[in-house]
């Protein structure tokens, strides 16, 4: 089992056509996943060394069943392209596209929240990969194995490195969330979805400074988590005043530092690290017993 995408998932990529959508299909091939189709307005009749190029999404899912969209299109056709997705019905929406406005974001999340048929991941993310099963986005499929680990992370780099440092362990699913003011799936959202899996013994949660996220995510993990979780917060060593990373990674006065975050985490019985291979190391132990 697996959350959100398994080997049954129909991937169609939107935005095939151009560098990015072409190369990371490739890679996603390359891995293992299901893709079916690509959309891009204009195109259709092409294909993507074999993969068929639709005009629209609503006839890419209408000919080849697709249920997961992975969205490779500039920013100012961002917000189009998922309501697309949304309108025909696709389950899981992948937005890999960075610098979308924040109320285009906010937009398409509330046609989301109305239509109630997609999941949102993203925007500004690097997807998520169930290893040996099936990766949408541009999480590089060579670096972890299928295991027992659930990972959700705000960053993509820290996503690879903490996949890298227990690839010989191996994951049920890692989900990179993103880190824009506005996403659509959360590290609740995630670590209510590996609580439920049987087949994750150990989740991992990486947040950064700004944002009270990681601090709604404590609050959670202390009423609804049984599953031994470990933790990590970018941003310890950021200089005090400045606005770091992730346009969500604000910090105001004392609220949202890396030290309050840890405090929350460790209050609701997370392990935290202060570096990523500190929390490699911690996630080891857990696993050891």
């Amino acid at each position: 089992m697996a959350i959100y995408l398994d080997s049954y998932s129909r991937v169609l990529v939107q935005g095939i056509t151009g560098a990015e959508g072409t190369k990371h299909t490739r890679r996603m091939v390359a891995s293992g996943t299901q893709i079916v189709a690509g959309v891009t307005p204009g195109k259709a009749g092409q294909d993507v060394d074999g993969i068929p190029v639709f005009g629209s999404v609503g006839d890419a899912v209408a000919a080849t069943g697709a249920d997961v969209s992975v969205v490779f299109v500039p920013p100012r056709f961002a917000r189009a392209a998922v309501e697309e997705t949304i309108a025909a019905g696709v389950a899981l929406c992948v937005v890999i596209t960075e610098g979308i406005p924040v109320a285009d974001t906010a937009a398409f999340f509330q046609r989301a929240l109305d239509a109630g048929t997609t999941r949102l991941i993203g925007p500004n993310c690097p997807g998520l990969i169930s290893p040996g099963r099936s990766n949408a986005g541009i999480i590089p499929g060579d670096i972890a194995g299928s295991g027992r680990i659930g990972l959700v992370s705000k960053s993509g780099t820290l996503t690879y490195q903490m996949m890298y440092e227990l690839s010989d362990i191996g994951f049920s699913s890692a989900v990179g969330i993103g880190g824009d003011p506005v996403i659509g799936t959360t590290h609740i959202d995630c670590l209510a979805a590996f609580q439920d899996d049987p087949e994750t013994d150990v989740i991992v949660m990486i947040g950064e400074i700004g944002g009270d996220a990681e601090e709604r995510a404590a609050a959670f993990i202390a009423d609804n988590v049984t599953k031994p979780v470990v933790g990590y917060v970018a941003g310890f060593t950021a200089p005090e005043g400045k606005t770091m990373g992730h346009a969500g990674a604000i910090v105001s006065g004392s609220a949202g530092t890396a030290a309050g975050k840890k405090a929350a985490l460790e209050a609701a019985g997370v392990r935290v690290g202060r570096t990523p291979s500190e929390t490699a190391r911690l996630v080891r132990e857990v696993v050891a017993g």
